[in-house]
């Protein structure tokens, strides 16, 4: 069995940047990600507020980046799934294929999208449910499509959506987005985005494939049935910390609970980025917390060297 001075679960941003500042570190470091380097990011066709980048980057290129240099650095990476996780003088990290041994542990294993949870949501994703407009946008060329959510990802995948769509209706409960003001303004004037406000999701339709919304509005109680090809859902995302639970302390709204160390309930066990409480969920601060993970992680392996 192996065993490691320090390991990384997930290879989003916060994953990368912890693995980058374990492996400068010298200490034998290795990071499990389970399907591909950068996390979230990864889909975003266009990152526009990373520093560094004042034209904007590809959230795949910058993925890359990350990953290259934390390799450059010695990085040791293999790709899994972690199944569980065992506290202990080393703690075990379960995987699919096999299990390890860890002095310190940073759990940084994002998230996954939230869904609307209701009836034809399952049953259509990948036939016309999808939770990623930068990766499907393109095959709803020329149809008429909706987006649910009022932040900065829905607005995000509107505006995505209208390079290929040729209709855009983006449902949100409330009357006014919660997005960043030059999203907002851009939305309100690209001539393919219709606002559908005060309204809510409340079946999917179709056959073999979707062909339908039925959209309540909160307000009047009046539903509509909207014709569309396709619907991405951009509500939120919930912390991939199902595999944790039961070993550390998890909120209310399945966070991993760190202190200001990004320490968990669990001596020797850090987390940073998404999987965490309260995080902001975006690239830069999940950048910042792998570092400080990564810190503390080194700080906590010398006091016991």
């Amino acid at each position: 069995m192996s065993q490691y001075d320090v390991v990384i679960i997930g290879g989003g941003a916060a994953g990368l940047t912890a693995g980058l500042y374990a492996a400068r570190s010298g200490l034998p470091s290795l990071l499990i990600e389970r399907s591909a380097f950068g996390g979230q990011m990864i889909n975003a066709r266009t990152v526009e507020n990373y520093p560094g980048f004042p034209n904007g980057i590809a959230g795949s290129e910058l993925a890359s980046l990350m990953q290259d240099q934390a390799s450059k650095y010695g990085l040791q990476t293999v790709f899994s799934e972690v199944t569980d996780l065992v506290p202990g003088a080393g703690h075990r990290i379960v995987m699919l294929d096999g299990s390890l041994d860890a002095r310190a542990v940073i759990v940084a294993a994002g998230s996954k999208y939230r869904q609307l949870n209701v009836p034809g949501e399952v049953q259509f994703i990948g036939r016309g449910v999808s939770y990623c407009a930068a990766c499907d946008g393109f095959f709803f060329r020329d149809r008429e499509v909706a987006v649910v959510g009022g932040g900065d990802t829905a607005v995000s995948d509107a505006l995505e959506l209208s390079h290929y769509a040729s209709k855009v209706y983006l449902i949100h409960r409330r009357d006014q987005l919660r997005a960043a003001k030059v999203l907002v303004e851009r939305a309100a004037a690209e001539p393919k985005i219709q606002f559908v406000w005060n309204s809510v999701v409340q079946e999917m339709e179709g056959d073999q494939m979707l062909n339908a919304l039925r959209v309540k509005n909160v307000k009047t109680g009046q539903v509509q049935r909207l014709a569309v090809a396709g619907v991405f859902v951009a509500v939120g995302v919930v912390p991939n910390s199902q595999p944790f639970a039961g070993v550390l302390s998890i909120d209310d709204g399945g966070g991993i609970v760190v202190d200001r160390e990004l320490a968990t309930s669990v001596a020797g066990i850090f987390a940073a980025g998404d999987v965490r409480q309260g995080s902001p969920r975006q690239i830069s601060s999940a950048v910042g917390d792998g570092a400080a993970a990564a810190l503390s992680a080194l700080r906590y392996l010398q006091t016991r060297a």
